[in-house]
């Protein structure tokens, strides 16, 4: 493991993220990434494509700094749409498992009124350490 999950032992399992994470190393921070590419064209209004798409962002950020996923500490949600967030868990799971794959840093989600651009859904910070 690449960083230390932390999880008091008599808490209930989380399911898809973790309480917290304890790590040492560079730490890489990105901006707010949303659904669309990389010349910022949003290619698709489906909540669960922005989402996959968004990852994707994320781990070519990373990437420049030399990180990769299972390095993420952290993310935070921003949803325009609580309902169609959670309507669409299995689709964001999946595109989760298939970007990120099975780590699970400390993540939170917000429901916001608006994003800057109108057609995003959700938009993801992340922070990285990079282990030393």
């Amino acid at each position: 493991m690449v960083h230390e999950v932390l999880h008091p032992r008599n808490w209930k399992a989380t399911p898809g993220y973790s309480n917290g994470i304890a790590a040492t190393g560079r730490m890489v921070f990105t901006g707010g990434m949303i659904g669309w590419n990389d010349q910022q064209e949003f290619e698709t209004d489906d909540f669960v494509e922005q989402v996959r798409v968004t990852l994707k962002s994320i781990v070519a950020v990373l990437a420049e700094a030399g990180a990769r996923p299972e390095h993420l500490v952290r993310l935070t949600w921003y949803v325009t749409d609580k309902r169609e967030y959670l309507g669409a868990l299995k689709g964001i799971g999946q595109a989760y498992k298939d970007i990120i794959g099975r780590h699970y840093p400390a993540m939170a989600l917000v429901q916001v009124v608006a994003l800057v651009e109108d057609r995003a859904k959700v938009e993801i910070e992340a922070t990285a350490v990079i282990p030393a």
